[in-house]
């Protein structure tokens, strides 16, 4: 029975590096999911064919329920196959103190990285059950959940600490079902998502303080995530694996 993998936010950055690193290990399926860049999930879907598994590219917005509905009605109709989820796609708002966190600017930040991140876990599930293979979820939060980003991006880390709580809540409900539910929390990375919040130096500025000197690289949170869904790690969930530099 092939695996199937799914990747939310997968055209770039961590989600792109997860999903290309996926027919190495061991999945045959792989569902490219993108927001808006439809080229960059269609190269990195040109990737994964080119290392001999299926890439299935599907565009939605992840604050749209209706487009959730509408992707997870797409993969239901593939061969039934266990279900592995890399729960990735987020955005962050420019940097600002508290003053600038309107509710707009919030709304905004949680419809993506909160709302649509628990549809995507409930819409995944569902579908796990209905074929009835088990699988395993993966949730992408951040250092920021605990560091909390002060006077940068306070909104964006208040939605991680969602995430966090979002995954000790679903392993322990998913845990009698065998669906494994961790979380994975990168540090500073090397991903285009600094210059998105307005910082596009960041990392170079942040070097000093981070203990191993350095930003981290897509691939080794891609590397992280994968080994989590795996034999490996078949004893592991509602874990916490930081991938932070020591920070």
């Amino acid at each position: 029975m092939s695996k199937i993998l799914i990747v939310t936010g997968a055209s770039a950055g961590i989600g792109a590096a997860t999903a290309r690193m996926a027919p190495k290990k061991g999945y045959h399926r792989v569902v490219v999911h993108y927001g808006r860049d439809q080229a960059g999930a269609e190269a990195v879907a040109e990737d994964i064919r080119a290392d001999g598994a299926k890439a299935i590219v599907i565009g939605a917005d992840v604050s749209d329920m209706d487009a959730l509905a509408e992707m997870f009605g797409e993969i239901a109709m593939l061969e039934p196959g266990p279900i592995d989820l890399v729960n990735n796609a987020g955005i962050v708002a420019p940097k600002g103190g508290i003053a600038d966190l309107t509710p707009d600017r919030v709304r905004r930040v949680f419809e993506v990285n909160v709302f649509g991140a628990i549809e995507v876990c409930r819409l995944a599930v569902l579908q796990m059950r209905d074929w009835g293979m088990g699988g395993g979820i993966v949730n992408i939060s951040s250092a920021a959940a605990r560091l909390g980003a002060p006077g940068e991006y306070t909104d964006y880390a208040a939605s991680k600490g969602a995430i966090d709580t979002l995954t000790t809540g679903l392993a322990d409900e998913l845990a009698p079902e065998g669906i494994r539910v961790n979380c994975l929390r990168p540090g500073p990375i090397e991903t285009g998502i600094h210059a998105k919040g307005g910082q596009p130096d960041r990392l170079q500025s942040m070097g000093a303080k981070i203990p191993l000197g350095r930003a981290g690289k897509a691939d080794e949170i891609a590397a992280a995530a994968l080994w989590l869904l795996s034999d490996e790690a078949s004893y592991m969930t509602k874990a916490f694996l930081d991938v932070s530099g020591g920070r």
